[in-house]
């Protein structure tokens, strides 16, 4: 009796913060070299705004990464961006769904298996 009563309550829980939000949830990092790590964060863009990944060239070397949220308008563009007395040039690429900014580095959201092994386990299956 009680273990379902907790599995409903989790759910219960758990549920609108899973589906009530229609921002976007992408990952941040500062503009940074890419040869430094950075544990990246999770953040909620504003609305109307995409994840974005950022990447910085110096002529033909991959030099600068950044990820977080942007405006539509922004992406797919080039912009110059000095740093440090060299001047990189910086394209971003969007993309529309939560975490797709992740890359080959974090792993995909884990909520819902969280969700479902937790309720599992309250329900004694």
């Amino acid at each position: 009796m009680f273990p379902s009563l907790s599995a409903i309550l989790c759910l219960s829980l758990l549920l609108p913060a899973l589906h009530c939000n229609n921002n976007l949830l992408c990952y941040y990092s500062p503009i940074m070299y890419r040869n430094k790590t950075f544990d990246l964060i999770l953040t909620e863009c504003p609305p109307a705004e995409l994840c974005m990944t950022g990447n910085g060239r110096y002529g033909n070397h991959s030099a600068l990464s950044t990820r977080g949220c942007m405006a539509s308008t922004g992406c797919g563009q080039i912009h110059p961006l000095p740093l440090k007395g060299t001047v990189y040039t910086m394209t971003y690429a969007c993309c529309g769904y939560n975490y797709c900014n992740a890359g080959r580095r974090v792993a995909v959201n884990s909520v819902p298996l969280v969700a479902a092994m937790t309720m599992l386990l309250l329900t004694g299956l």
